[in-house]
């Protein structure tokens, strides 16, 4: 029998050529939800409760209902603007969705964004986009300019005396910008330093102003939803994490990639039937299912498991930005762990001492197992050092980097044992 999500039929990726221009994307129905949105077809209560109906869970990592989040902001006050940060950061390894969206189908997110900003009453969207994505930046760019020409946005827009702008802001190659209250400071001019919570964004965003950050793929299910309807979006994948999901293939094999399928998909059919199988003929080690943050998984610990919620949780980990890492039988287990660490020492913003020294001191650790100076020891101080990192921050960086050094040790420790040099194990006996 042949499994239902090799029928399933791409909707935030189709196999449209040229999508990403205004008049094949008008063409193939997109805009119509905006227009129908701004022609008053739904209140904005209603377009709400249809994005939290239909349980679209953010796709930046977090996993919160985006429609509940909606709903938390205040009453419209006369005069007082209020805005919509759109997350496209994407700066976590292994993470490489957003762009595919910004490259293929910009409307799609614009469109989400649109209907977003209608539904809370907003004056203005700002789309946050890592400046490495220099390329992805000038195509989002060119069709925000599209939208405005055909008057989807702007002053006035569609003669229904609504105004919304969207700008793009550039972001500096700072992994902390993805956390959405540093955002918020980028996009204010200041160190983006996390806020203390709360006041929650809501209440206080950008410029101290009610404010809502979603993420780009997130954004992009929201026309699906209003233009299908929630039970349909529910009907596609996992029920606890329903919907469409791009996931982002890399490491070891054959075929690395972004590719659109239903959430809850098995962890194998991603690897040995979607990706190809592990390259050169190898066996699995290991895999790393949503991003460098979530915990690692053992190559026997994912027969049964799918990319959902619920299910990753029984095994201890996340689906955090489905961005999966597959890792072979010859994968150096402590070199992959000192890049991870290396990469958070060098993201932390230092506002924190436990992340700001933590990480630095994760590092060193893992690295005296890269240079042969390690003892035994130094195993329980790595888990030690993560039970004083983790919840003692501002934002979760710290957790992030605490997460993939315990999980690596307690499900690799052998792999961490074998680097202990000779006369440490003696001295430690």
């Amino acid at each position: 029998m042949i499994q239902e999500w090799r029928n399933y039929k791409k909707v935030i990726l189709p196999d449209i050529p040229n999508l990403r221009d205004i008049d094949i994307y008008i063409k193939n129905g997109g805009y119509q939800a905006w227009k129908e949105v701004v022609g008053g077809k739904w209140e904005r209560k209603e377009i709400i409760e249809m994005v939290k109906s239909a349980n679209i869970r953010g796709r930046g990592g977090a996993g919160f209902n985006a429609g509940l989040k909606w709903s938390f902001m205040p009453p419209k006050k006369e005069g007082v603007p209020r805005y919509l940060a759109c997350n496209g950061d994407e700066s976590e390894p292994g993470t490489c969705k957003d762009r595919r969206i910004f490259e293929f189908n910009p409307h799609l997110f614009i469109e989400g964004a649109l209907i977003a900003c209608y539904a809370m009453e907003m004056d203005a969207a700002y789309v946050y986009i890592r400046g490495e994505y220099a390329d992805w930046i000038d195509m989002m760019q060119a069709a925000i300019d599209q939208a405005y020409e055909k008057g989807f946005i702007g002053k006035n827009i569609l003669g229904t005396g609504i105004n919304i702008e969207m700008h793009i802001h550039k972001g500096a190659g700072a992994y902390i910008c993805g956390e959405e209250t540093s955002l918020m400071e980028s996009l204010e001019g200041k160190r983006p330093y996390p806020r203390s919570k709360p006041p929650f964004p809501a209440q206080y965003g950008l410029w101290g102003k009610p404010t809502t950050i979603n993420n780009i793929e997130t954004l992009a299910c929201v026309p699906l939803v209003i233009k299908n309807g929630p039970e349909w979006f529910k009907s596609i994948g996992a029920p606890d994490h329903p919907g469409p999901i791009l996931y982002g293939i890399s490491g070891h094999v054959n075929k690395p990639g972004v590719y659109e399928y239903p959430t809850g998909m098995k962890i194998t059919d991603l690897i040995y039937e979607v990706a190809g199988g592990i390259r050169n003929g190898k066996k699995l080690k290991a895999v790393v299912p949503g991003g460098s943050s979530v915990p690692i998984l053992r190559a026997d610990e994912i027969e049964g498991i799918t990319m959902n919620a619920a299910s990753l949780a029984k095994v201890g980990t996340f689906l955090g930005t489905a961005g999966m890492c597959v890792l072979d039988e010859d994968t150096d287990i402590v070199k992959f762990l000192y890049r991870i660490t290396r990469f958070y020492d060098h993201e932390s913003c230092g506002q924190c001492t436990p992340c700001r020294e933590g990480t630095g001191w994760l590092r060193k650790l893992v690295g005296r197992f890269m240079t042969g100076d390690a003892t035994m020891r130094d195993l329980d101080l790595l888990l030690d050092l993560c039970d004083n990192m983790e919840g003692r921050t501002v934002c979760a960086l710290a957790d992030a980097a605490a997460w993939p050094v315990r999980n690596t040790i307690l499900r690799f420790r052998q792999d961490f044992e074998k680097r202990v040099r000779p006369t440490a194990i003696l001295v430690n006996a």
